[in-house]
């Protein structure tokens, strides 16, 4: 049985429809999305589709919008739905991973430093071994304090913050690469 699962967050058909949405990074997620779940499955991970489900447009089940990218074509081993930043609290997806004595959780999806970060350090709390794949994940430029910040600079600081505490961070062939290994 498989020791690791894939958590692909949040990409979902939601994103489309917010103001921010913009596809200036969305080819090379695409592409590093599609190879790592296609890695993982060939490999013996399971695939876990984790959408946020907030009860308001667009991010209500009601809206029609909740569903998958069209990109994505993958058969996933389980749904849940969450109604919280991270993945793993409220879903009952944490009881299904014990139940499978998953060990090792894959993080990537939308948003980079939001729900994949948050769900990245729950894991890590509960005591998942936890790899991060920036390059597989997706977020767009925000604005603070008068202060434009880039998709860039806010992977580096996902990445900071997590590394050698809550995450180990790969891009896809180094994560592809240790599932192979773990073999």
């Amino acid at each position: 049985m498989a020791q690791s699962a894939l958590l692909i967050i949040d990409v979902q058909t939601s994103f489309l429809h917010r103001p921010y949405w913009s596809e200036a990074d969305l080819p090379p997620f695409k592409q590093a999305l599609t190879a790592l779940i296609e890695g993982c499955r060939q490999r013996g991970a399971l695939l876990v589709d984790i959408f946020h489900d907030d009860g308001e447009w667009p991010f209500a089940l009601d809206s029609g919008l909740v569903t998958r990218l069209p990109f994505l074509t993958h058969t996933a081993d389980v749904t849940v739905y969450k109604h919280v930043h991270n993945a793993l609290t409220e879903s009952g997806l944490h009881a299904w991973l014990q139940e499978r004595r998953i060990k090792h959780l894959i993080i990537a999806g939308l948003r980079t430093e939001q729900c994949c970060e948050t769900t990245a350090r729950v894991a890590s709390d509960l005591g998942y071994r936890v790899t991060f794949v920036t390059e597989a994940t997706l977020t767009f430029p925000m604005t603070h304090a008068g202060r434009a910040v880039s998709t860039a600079e806010l992977k580096f600081h996902t990445e900071t913050v997590l590394i050698d505490r809550f995450a180990a961070i790969r891009d896809v062939s180094g994560c592809l690469a240790e599932l192979t290994a773990a073999d």
